[in-house]
């Protein structure tokens, strides 16, 4: 029973951690961490992501525009793309290194101390992860209700809100700091008998001509 738990906790981790590295290489590059919608045009609607802004218009449809440069950037979009790919990198590597340390992994099996630490270091890798892709959602939330508040500006002036790819982030950023619990909960619960079996029956099996004899001692 503890092995089929085991075993589905580390499945449900590391399924976890699938979906929220996925949903955060989507988050990277969506251009919808902000969305702007015009009073005076209710038919112009303007979104603002990591690498570009758009328009979308009922009659043209969708128009982009990349951002010519880096420096020229806010402070927390430049810091964001770099926590997003910092992030997607760390999520590769978890994804990894909890791949090699699974106990359905018929690779190791013999090394099971070694593939629990593997275990361990994904799921830190993991929640590193998901830490590392709610920090820059989270800030650039912050911004935006900062001057979505802010009174200096005038009321005529749009303000711009939250976009879909925030929320897509929030979710990411969780179901990695989920996965990463998971696994590491995993890996530092018992470990799995299988192996240490081998070595009882294995230790057993000389004995056995012995009691077939009737004798105790081996040397009688």
């Amino acid at each position: 029973m503890a092995l089929v738990f085991r075993a589905a906790m580390q499945s449900v981790g590391l399924s976890l951690s699938l979906l929220g590295w996925v949903l955060a290489i989507i988050t990277t590059y969506l251009p919808h961490w902000k969305n702007l919608n015009l009073d005076l045009n209710e038919m112009e609607n303007w979104t603002m992501g990591l690498w570009k802004t758009c328009v979308i218009q009922e009659e043209v449809g969708r128009q982009c525009k990349d951002f010519d440069s880096f420096l020229a950037l806010p402070a927390e979009l430049r810091i964001s793309r770099i926590l997003m790919f910092l992030s997607n990198a760390l999520g590769f590597l978890g994804l990894l290194v909890s791949g090699l340390g699974l106990d359905c992994l018929r690779i190791g099996q013999r090394q099971q101390d070694l593939k629990r630490r593997l275990l361990i270091l994904g799921g830190i890798l993991l929640w590193t992860s998901g830490v590392t892709a709610l920090i820059p959602v989270s800030w650039v939330a912050h911004i935006t209700v900062q001057e979505f508040w802010d009174e200096t500006i005038p009321e005529i002036v749009p303000r711009w809100e939250f976009g879909e790819a925030l929320f897509l982030g929030w979710f990411a950023g969780f179901s990695l700091l989920l996965g990463g619990c998971l696994l590491h909960c995993a890996a530092c619960s018992a470990s799995a008998p299988g192996v240490s079996g081998c070595y009882a029956v294995a230790e057993m099996q000389p004995q056995c001509p012995y009691l077939e004899n009737g004798t105790v001692d081996p040397q009688v």
